[in-house]
């Protein structure tokens, strides 16, 4: 019998996952050696969960400039109080979040979900609806796919099982296959009636940072998925009609947004090291 770390691991078989997820190892192994990150990780890991939550809040459609973001995240400042604003609030909370859950994961799944939606959704939506997956035939506003067609009842269940267990896998796993699966599963399951992009994006930056990919925390791939403009939804679109060939290219994005996470990672860096980093 096939197990969940041996299906994980075939897919990195998949053409063109390979050399793609291979790049995307040495991207972060060698930016662990920056030397921003011997004295001044925490600096650096602070400016890049700015950078990731404006980048995944402007997936939503709030776009703000990271210096106002990075001020409304220290509190300096605050974002209109208006649907985008509170949106793009709703993202700085749920990178925060993610930064707390890197570690349960993979022990307490459901319960790390739970814990990014009511920082994602929070405020936003009524209180009954925060913190737990639809219900019923509750239908989700947002997420990729149209919402009559979103998986309700037992179908949402099975989903839900299934990303539990892909966040639960053995540590064997690939790290950014299981990241770029939960992503992907999360967007197109859609599990909340609302905050599913932040959760999804937040779920997966975690995945990468806590089974140590990235363990300074400085990869900025959110970057690469708004840099992609419409192929983000585009290949997200595809992935869920299930064929081999859209999953390796979803697989391969990913993998190449954390090569090129990682050289917005080492911008970062090099700013903390000259102290041009504000706030």
């Amino acid at each position: 019998m096939t197990t969940l770390a041996q299906s994980l691991a075939a897919l990195e078989t998949l053409p063109g996952v390979s050399a793609a997820v291979q790049s995307a190892r040495t991207a972060c192994t060698e930016i662990r050696w920056h030397n921003a990150l011997r004295r001044r990780s925490a600096e650096a890991r602070a400016e890049a969960t700015v950078r990731s939550a404006r980048n995944s809040a402007a997936l939503e459609g709030a776009r703000y400039p990271v210096d106002l973001v990075r001020d409304a995240a220290r509190g300096a400042s605050a974002l209109p109080d208006d649907a985008s604003g509170q949106l793009a609030q709703a993202a700085i909370r749920t990178y925060s979040e993610a930064a707390q859950v890197e570690k349960t994961l993979a022990t307490a799944p459901a319960q790390a979900l739970a814990r990014l939606h009511l920082a994602a959704a929070g405020g936003l939506i009524p209180a009954e609806q925060v913190g737990r997956p639809r219900q019923g035939t509750e239908l989700p506003g947002d997420g990729i796919g149209e919402p009559a067609h979103a998986p309700v009842g037992a179908a949402l269940g099975a989903r839900l099982n299934g990303i539990t267990d892909l966040l639960s896998a053995p540590a064997s796993a690939p790290a950014l296959i299981v990241a770029a699966l939960v992503h992907a599963e999360i967007l197109t399951a859609r599990p909340f009636i609302a905050g599913n992009g932040l959760v999804a994006r937040a779920a997966a930056h975690a995945v990468v940072v806590g089974r140590g990919l990235d363990p300074m925390g400085v990869v900025v791939w959110e970057a690469a998925h708004l840099d992609a403009g419409p192929g983000y939804h585009r290949r997200l679109q595809a992935y869920t009609t299930g064929s081999t060939a859209a999953v390796a290219d979803w697989l391969v994005h990913c993998a190449d947004a954390v090569v090129k996470g990682a050289q917005e990672g080492r911008v970062v860096c090099d700013a903390v090291t000259m102290g041009r980093v504000t706030g």
